[in-house]
């Protein structure tokens, strides 16, 4: 008789929930849909409608010899890895710390957390003008010690390192908010008991604290890196891409590609090959994280 209504309970779950995710594959699907039909045709306004011509794999092709590309790719590659390892790091860091503080846990927290709400419009603006080579606060601090003050946004040995920053600066708190919630959940006995056996600082975080922190750590690593391939709002605020491609990164190349030139399916093209090079990060990221914890374990 419970197994009967067990079934008949999951049986409505299933129903319930059919149309809520038959809306949800619908709306996946049709953008991608129409991205795919965008990336292997040629689209020009003509008579104020859009006229669509097939173009096949012309678009495809085009990437490989695109400079602009190759650019974005590799700036992409090293703003990813860069800014998602120093957040990782820090966020980490932080987390352990507060989750420590036994005064004034809230005021750490409020301070840590405040970079994360403040909107992607302001925080350009703000450190636009805290690189200005002329006024800006940062040359100015130099100044104060002797040192000389440096274009960060116009040298192209510089500019891509000043948007990291940037971007650290306002991810870190995402990646400590989510590692100290998964902290603050972990059992208490189990810390007891290492210290009971007389393990060290050292020994308690590396035996105890990280290997139980290895899921948490692997779904924020995993957002983090999806988010920063996705990096747009920086680049566009504070270089525009420049000095020349020192910034360029795949999102603004296809910005550049569908809104500046108007080619828009050789656009919709390189959103494609992203989209598909993203999947096999995520895919990567995920085996690599369950292997992770299998060996952790």
């Amino acid at each position: 008789m419970n197994g009967h209504l067990l079934g008949d309970a999951r049986r409505w779950r299933h129903i319930a929930l059919a149309p809520t995710l038959a809306v949800y594959v619908l709306l996946t699907a049709l953008p991608i849909a129409n991205l795919l039909a965008l990336s292997v045709s040629e689209v020009r306004w003509e008579a104020g409608a859009s006229q669509w011509r097939g173009a096949g794999i012309t678009h495809y092709a085009e990437i490989g010899r695109d400079q602009l590309i190759r650019a974005g790719l590799a700036n992409t590659a090293l703003f990813a890895g860069a800014a998602v390892a120093l957040e990782m790091l820090i966020g980490f860091f932080l987390a352990l710390f507060v989750s420590r503080v036994v005064t004034g846990r809230i005021a750490y927290r409020t301070v840590f957390l405040l970079p994360i709400l403040i909107p992607g419009i302001v925080i350009g603006a703000i450190w636009k003008l805290m690189y200005n080579p002329d006024f800006g606060v940062i040359n100015q601090g130099l100044a104060l010690v002797g040192l000389a003050g440096r274009d960060w946004l116009g040298e192209k040995s510089l500019a891509l390192a000043a948007v990291v920053v940037v971007d650290v600066w306002h991810w870190t708190p995402f990646v400590f908010l989510l590692i100290l919630a998964a902290i603050e959940s972990l059992p208490q006995d189990v810390f007891e008991a290492a210290r009971v056996d007389g393990a060290s600082a050292w020994q308690e975080l590396r035996h105890v604290t990280l290997p139980m922190l290895l899921p948490a750590l692997a779904v924020t690593l995993l957002f983090r890196l999806i988010v920063s391939f996705k990096v747009f709002d920086e680049v566009y605020l504070l270089t525009g891409g420049g000095p020349g491609t020192a910034t360029e990164v795949v999102s603004f190349t296809i910005y550049r590609r569908f809104f500046t030139e108007d080619r828009m399916g050789y656009g919709a093209a390189i959103s494609v090959v992203t989209l598909f090079a993203l999947a096999l990060v995520i895919l990567a990221a995920l085996y690599g994280s369950r292997r992770w914890s299998r060996a952790a374990t």
